[in-house]
C-alpha cells in the first residue's frame, strides 16, 4: 500500500517526502478519490434525517486523505516540480475537477443540505456553524446545483477545461522563465552591478560549466541586473526578455489560453445567472460587486495620479540630467529610481544588505511573533523535507504545546516557480476532541549564499519575508473547528491583511534592533539608516500605487465585462491606458504571464492587495497608538483575526478587533498621498 493512501505514520503526522515516489501519485489520487466518494455516498444514503452533524459537518471532513495528498502534490508542483510531475498534474487535475463537480452537482446531496439550510432558524447554531452551513449551501448554489441537467453537463465541461488551461498557463510561464539566460563574458558589461550579484552570476555560469556570468529571469538575478547595470542596451535586452514571457511565437505562447480562460469564465458566470465572472466572484467578497471595486480603485487612482505624474517627471528629468536620456523607458525605471533614491536619501540597497542576513531576518520575524503572540520557533532536524534547502521548525506556545509545523524554502532553483507564497501541507481543525495543528510553508526566491557571502537580502526582500510570514501566522495560529473555515480560508480581500500588516514592523526602529545586525561585525543598523528607510518608504509611492492599480483595473477589465477579446496585447494596452507612465514596448505583454489572475486565485481579486492596504494601515495605526509590541492589541488581533479564519464575516472580525470600520486616511497618509 502506498504511503500516500494512509495516515502518515510520522512525527506530528508530517508529510513523508523522502518515501514518496513520483509514480505513486496517480494511483494514490485514484484510490483517495474513490475513498472520498464512499464517504460522500454514506452521507447521501444515510437512513437518518439530515442534521447539521450528519450532513454539513460530515461533508466538511469528507475526503481528508485526498486533501492531504492534493496539498502535498500541488505544493511540490509549484516548489519542486519536474516534467514527470507536470505530466501527472495534467492527468490528475481533470479527475479532481470531475470529483468536485460530482459533489457540487449531486441533487440528493444538495437536497439534504437545502433541508438543513431552510430550517436553520430553528437549529440554535454557533456563529461558526451558521457560517459553515451558509458556505456549504452557497457552494452548491454557486456551483450549479440549481441548474437544469443540460446546463450541469456544460458546467462540468467548462470546469475541466479551465482547470487544464490554468495549469498549462503556469507551466508555459515557468518554461519561458527557465528557457532564457543572458551569458556575458566581458566584465566591462557588468559595470555598476554589486559584487554579490556578480558572484552569484559567476557561480551560476560555473554550475553550467561556462566561463563568465549568467543572468536569468529569476528575481534574485533579474532585479539587481535591471537596477544596477550601467549598460542601457543590456538592461533593455533583459527587460524585454522578461516582458515577453509566453508572448513569443513558440509552443509556450499563452495568448490563446488567456482568451479561452476569460471566455470560459464568462460563460460559466452567465450559465449560473451572473452578469460577469467578476459579479460571480465578488458576491463572496467584502467588496460585494464590480461597481464598488471600480469606484474603490478609481478613487485611489484620482489621489495617486497627480503624485505619480510628478514623480515620473522628476525621474525623467533626473535621467536626462545624469545621462542625457531623452525618453525614459521601462528598462530605465528601476535603474534611475535607485540612483535618485541614493541621491535624495543617500540610501543604497547595497549598503543596507549586510544588515539583512537571511537567518537574522527570519529570526527577527520569529522574535516579533514571540513578543506579540507568545510563540517560539525551534528548528528541528527529524522532520522530512522535500529539498535540502528547506528548513523545518516546531512552533510552540508559552506552555510548550505544539502550535504548528513551519517549513521555509527560500532559494530559486529550476523546479520552482518565481515569486513568493505561503501555503499549507495540512490545515488546522478540531475533530473528536483533538485540535489538529497545521503544517504551514513559506516559499520565496531570495539571493542564495555564495562562496564568500551568506544570503543578504535587499530591503524589498525583507518586507517580502515578513509579508509571507504574516500569511504563515494566519495559518499557524488558526483555531477553528472546521478545516474549510481555518487559517487563510477567508474572503479573498481579507486574506492580505495579516500579511501586509506584518510588513509594518520592518520600518520600526524597535523591531529592526532585534534583527538588523551587520553580518560581519554584529553592529545594529545605524539609526540614520533606519530614519532613511522610513523617509524613503513613500519614495515614488505614487508610481508604485499606479502600477498596482493598473493590475487591478486590467483584472477587472478582463473579468468585469462580457466581451470578446480579439487581441490580448491591444486589449491590455487599452485597459492600462489610464495608468500608463512609460511608453509601450511592442514585444511585451504582461497578461500572458499574469499568473495571479490566470493561474492563481486572484481573478477579479487583484484589487484586494490595495483593499487590504487600507485595512493594514488602519490596523497598524492602532498598534502605533498603543505601542508596536502592545500585548493587549496583539492579543485582540490574534483572537479576532488570526485565529478566527473564515468563521465570521471579515468586517465583523475586523470591528471586533479594531472597534470600528477601517478608514483609508492612514493608508493615504502613510503613502504620502495626502
Amino acid at each position: 500500500m502506498s504511503v500516500l493512501t494512509q495516515k502518515f505514520n510520522t512525527k506530528h503526522n508530517t508529510a513523508p517526502f523522502s518515501k514518496i515516489k513520483v509514480e505513486d501519485y496517480l494511483p494514490a489520487f485514484i484510490q483517495n478519490i474513490e475513498k472520498a466518494r464512499l464517504e460522500i455516498d454514506n452521507i447521501i444514503h444515510s437512513s437518518e434525517n439530515p442534521t447539521f452533524e450528519n450532513t454539513i459537518e460530515a461533508l466538511d471532513f469528507a475526503g481528508e486523505q485526498l486533501d492531504r495528498l492534493s496539498n502535498v502534490f500541488f505544493n511540490l508542483n509549484s516548489a519542486e516540480t519536474s516534467d514527470e510531475m507536470q505530466k501527472i498534474a495534467q492527468e490528475v487535475t481533470p479527475l479532481i475537477t470531475e470529483f468536485g463537480n460530482d459533489i457540487a452537482l449531486n441533487e440528493d446531496l444538495f437536497n439534504r443540505v437545502k433541508a438543513i439550510y431552510e430550517n436553520r432558524a430553528n437549529l440554535n447554531l454557533s456563529t461558526e456553524q451558521a457560517t459553515l452551513l451558509e458556505k456549504k449551501y452557497k457552494g452548491f448554489a454557486r456551483n450549479g446545483a440549481l441548474l437544469a441537467e443540460d446546463k450541469k453537463i456544460r458546467l462540468r465541461e467548462i470546469d475541466t477545461e479551465l482547470a487544464k488551461l490554468q495549469l498549462t498557463f503556469g507551466e508555459n510561464t515557468l518554461a519561458e522563465t527557465n528557457n532564457f539566460q543572458l551569458h556575458l563574458t566581458n566584465e566591462a558589461d557588468l559595470k555598476g552591478l554589486p559584487e554579490g550579484a556578480k558572484e552569484a552570476a559567476a557561480d551560476l555560469a560555473k554550475s553550467k560549466n561556462l566561463d563568465g556570468w549568467i543572468f536569468t529571469l529569476d528575481f534574485p538575478s533579474y532585479v539587481p541586473f535591471v537596477t544596477y547595470i550601467d549598460n542601457r542596451e543590456l538592461r533593455k535586452k533583459m527587460a524585454i526578455a522578461y516582458g515577453k514571457k509566453a508572448f513569443q511565437n513558440n509552443e509556450y505562447n499563452n495568448e490563446e489560453i488567456t482568451k479561452k480562460i476569460v471566455a470560459l469564465r464568462h460563460e460559466r458566470a452567465n450559465l449560473l445567472g451572473y452578469e460577469t465572472h467578476a459579479h460571480f466572484v465578488l458576491e463572496e467578497r467584502m467588496a460585494q460587486n464590480p461597481t464598488k471595486v471600480l469606484s474603490f480603485l478609481n478613487d485611489i487612482l484620482e489621489k495617486a495620479k497627480p503624485a505619480a505624474k510628478r514623480e515620473f517627471e522628476q525621474l525623467a528629468a533626473f535621467a536626462k540630467e545624469l545621462d542625457g536620456i531623452e525618453q525614459l523607458e521601462k528598462w530605465d525605471g528601476a535603474y534611475y529610481s535607485e540612483k535618485l533614491k541614493q541621491k535624495l536619501f543617500n540610501l543604497d540597497d547595497e549598503v543596507l544588505k549586510p544588515y539583512f542576513k537571511l537567518e537574522n531576518v527570519l529570526n527577527g520575524a520569529f522574535a516579533i511573533a514571540e513578543k506579540l503572540f507568545g510563540i517560539t520557533f525551534n528548528e528541528v532536524f527529524d522532520i522530512d523535507k522535500y529539498h535540502p534547502d528547506v528548513q523545518t521548525f516546531e512552533v510552540l506556545d508559552e506552555n510548550k504545546n505544539l502550535v504548528a509545523i513551519f517549513y521555509t524554502d527560500f532559494f530559486p532553483r529550476k523546479g520552482k516557480r518565481n515569486g513568493a507564497w505561503m501555503t499549507s501541507f495540512k490545515p488546522q481543525y478540531i475533530k473528536e476532541g483533538n485540535n489538529e495543528r497545521p503544517h504551514v510553508s513559506n516559499v520565496c526566491n531570495f539571493t542564495p549564499p555564495t562562496a564568500t557571502k551568506p544570503s543578504l537580502l535587499t530591503f524589498n526582500e525583507v518586507t517580502t519575508l515578513f509579508h509571507e510570514f504574516g500569511h504563515g501566522l494566519h495559518g499557524m495560529l488558526a483555531n477553528t473547528t472546521y478545516p474549510s473555515l481555518s487559517g487563510t480560508s477567508v474572503f479573498w480581500d481579507f486574506v492580505e491583511l495579516p500579511s501586509q500588516v506584518m510588513e509594518n514592523w520592518c520600518y520600526e526602529p524597535e523591531a529592526l534592533a532585534l534583527f538588523a545586525k551587520h553580518y560581519e561585525t554584529g553592529e545594529i543598523i545605524p539609526q540614520e539608516y533606519v530614519e532613511k528607510i522610513k523617509e524613503s518608504s513613500s519614495f515614488l509611492e505614487g508610481m508604485a500605487t499606479m502600477r498596482q492599480l493598473s493590475f487591478g483595473l486590467l483584472d477587472m477589465e478582463y473579468h468585469g465585462k462580457n466581451q470578446v477579446i480579439e487581441n490580448v496585447k491591444a486589449f491590455e494596452k487599452q485597459a492600462m491606458g489610464d495608468t500608463s507612465l512609460y511608453p509601450d514596448v511592442a514585444e511585451n505583454c504582461m497578461s500572458v504571464s499574469f499568473s495571479h489572475i490566470f493561474q492563481g486565485g486572484y481573478s477579479s481579486g487583484y484589487y484586494s492587495y490595495k483593499w487590504a492596504e487600507v485595512l493594514d494601515a488602519d490596523a497598524f495605526a492602532y498598534f502605533q497608538e498603543n505601542g508596536i509590541f502592545n500585548k493587549e492589541v496583539a492579543t485582540k488581533f490574534k483572537d479576532n483575526v488570526l485565529s478566527k479564519g473564515g468563521t465570521d464575516h471579515p468586517m465583523t472580525l475586523y470591528k471586533n478587533f479594531r472597534g470600528q470600520e477601517p478608514k483609508p486616511d492612514a493608508l493615504l497618509k502613510r503613502a504620502g498621498l495626502i
